[in-house]
């Protein structure tokens, strides 16, 4: 039995609470969770005699909430707890390590579209949360301290933030040659810290980020400054331009890439630093990463592909310029809408994927089981494809889909009849994270392996910097989607970036992939820029994504891919 503290168990028992209160789901039983997180703080019993009596005797604790709790020690996880997270997005999940936010105060700002700590603190500073009934001006401030001190808490943080703080570090170092660099430049799906690299001296930075950095040192040994901006770790790497390229060959690889022009450069008789590519005392001058690969006779080798998992292969993949890009992607596929959970209509989603310079939106609303995001009934549904017809016959250039959720034994929330009548159908598991690794693989091998399933979305079910994916076998579930032609999501949401790029990389020789954004909210669909960070980190063209087709060649794909599986 694995080892678990009494603060844990009541931790698990609120946080369940918690989360049912802000789904609005079974009063009677968040009640029961509370009311044995009590006991359980005020009994003095050592927490293994209570695991091995099955918790006799302590009050509030029955034989259920027991079962439950002795599971959640023996595996790390606690089954209600994952099902009831599995039904909130993954920003709103964040918005509770908010001092002073309860689950009623979330649900309101869940409701008006503020769905994670990024998203709150710009909704305190422009005024949004402070219009909001109940917060007011006083409330958005001390909100706004606690997110900022939340942020400043993570170990790591998104791309979506560390790549926002890194280009307010560009727009202020303008005229110095600034350059997103590190994991944020690499574009990996977290990153300890925004690096900027810049050609100028320490005292030109200091100025001008004297206002905008907050606790702005100067590291003693090394040609860097450091501080924060709204609590997000950020450095700022300089060197004279005849030493830039130097400079940011080593802040733009990873440990092992660095080591390996490191130790070419000592082969050579030659030093490697931040300062400089040196023969003895001599600086050689190396004013880009060219010139200093040229020096050591190494071939160009792109920021995507500077990670251990390349080594071995980045030759043999394409070269950055044929590598999908965000202009490349033709149909906004899976987003959502007020239908179901989302917070504007398909009109006002498909003109915002227009505005952004795309050609056609994907519906891709919940499915009758996702009662807590008012997942759509059969009648509902049909109403809804009633709409987009009219909007189709109006002009908007819009297809029909929904996210269908996989129920536990495999099958799909909705009967064959009404799948085929959509134009497409992402299917993709939305509860019952907690299965054991065979089931779990049986239920997504039979899930993606059904004949009228377009994209099996978000596959592992990971939230980044918050959980991991559920037990099971990818790499059958990813056989199967090859088998059945199933296209795979790689999910933009910056919470999600699911599939990974690694899996990605793996597969993708076989399999046909899907950036999608998910997105609940207009702006969301920009989130397109994380997703085609993950699908060029694993060295994905344009055409192996099947959303960057146009809207006709995608309805032709979805009945070429039907029509196989019939036949087959």
């Amino acid at each position: 039995m694995a080892e678990v503290t009494r603060k844990a168990l009541v931790g698990v028992l609120k946080t369940t609470a918690d989360l049912l209160d802000l789904l609005h789901l079974e009063a009677f039983r968040a009640q029961a969770y509370r009311s044995a997180a009590r006991s359980l703080e005020a009994t003095e019993t050592d927490v293994d005699a209570l695991l091995d009596s099955g918790f006799a005797g302590v009050p509030k604790v029955g034989r259920g909430i027991a079962s439950e709790l002795q599971a959640y020690a023996a595996s790390g996880a606690f089954g209600p707890l994952e099902d009831a997270a599995s039904q909130v997005p993954p920003g709103v999940l964040g918005l509770f390590r908010v001092r002073g936010l309860g689950p009623k105060k979330i649900r309101t700002l869940w409701d008006t579209g503020i769905d994670s700590l990024e998203t709150l603190r710009e909704a305190c500073r422009d005024g949004r949360v402070a219009a909001i009934k109940g917060f007011g001006a006083r409330s958005a401030a001390g909100i706004l301290d606690a997110v900022e001190f939340a942020l400043a808490a993570q170990e790591r943080q998104h791309l979506s933030t560390a790549l926002d703080v890194s280009e307010m570090l560009t727009a202020q170092l303008e005229g110095l040659d600034p350059r997103i660099s590190g994991e944020v430049g690499r574009g990996l799906e977290t990153a300890r810290a925004a690096l900027v690299t810049v050609t100028a001296t320490a005292a030109e930075l200091q100025g001008r980020l004297a206002g905008l950095v907050e606790d702005l040192q100067t590291e003693a040994d090394q040609p860097l400054l450091s501080g924060h901006i709204d609590g997000v770790p950020v450095e700022v790497a300089y060197a004279p331009a005849e030493a830039r390229g130097a400079l940011d060959l080593l802040m733009g690889g990873a440990a092992t890439y660095r080591d390996e022009v490191e130790g070419r450069a000592q082969a050579q008789k030659l030093t490697l630093s931040r300062e400089g590519l040196h023969r003895g005392a001599t600086l050689l001058p190396t004013p880009t990463e060219a010139d200093v690969l040229r020096a050591l006779e190494l071939p160009y080798r792109p920021a995507e592909y500077r990670e251990p998992e390349h080594d071995s292969i980045w030759e043999s993949l394409p070269t950055p310029e044929k590598l999908v890009t965000v202009a490349d992607l033709r149909g906004m596929l899976h987003t959502h809408s007020v239908w179901s959970d989302g917070a504007a209509t398909i009109a006002h989603m498909a003109e915002e994927a227009l505005r952004l310079g795309h050609e056609f939106l994907g519906t891709g609303d919940h499915s009758r089981a996702a009662h807590y995001a008012n997942g759509l009934s059969i009648e509902r549904l049909r109403a809804q494809l009633r709409e987009v017809r009219e909007l189709q016959a109006a002009g908007l250039p819009v297809v029909a889909g929904a996210e269908v959720d996989i129920l536990e034994d495999g099958s799909l929330d909705y009967p064959d009849d009404i799948l085929a009548e959509l134009d497409y159908v992402v299917a993709s598991v939305h509860s019952h994270f907690t299965l054991d690794a065979a089931r779990q693989t049986d239920r997504l091998v039979r899930a993606a392996s059904h004949p009228l399933i377009t994209i099996l979305g978000h596959p592992t079910g990971r939230l980044l910097l918050r959980r991991p994916g559920y037990a099971m076998d990818l790499d059958a579930v990813l056989e199967a989607c090859e088998v059945a032609g199933t296209v795979v999501e790689i999910n933009a949401n910056a919470y999600r970036l699911d599939l990974d790029w690694r899996d990605v990389l793996r597969w993708r020789g076989r399999l046909t992939f899907a950036v999608n954004t998910d997105a609940h909210v207009p702006a969301g669909l920009a989130d397109t820029r994380y997703g085609v960070a993950v699908a060029r980190k694993a060295g994905l063209t344009p055409a192996q994504v099947v959303n960057t087709l146009s809207r006709t060649e995608f309805l032709t794909f979805v009945q070429r891919q039907r029509a196989g599986r019939t036949t087959a």
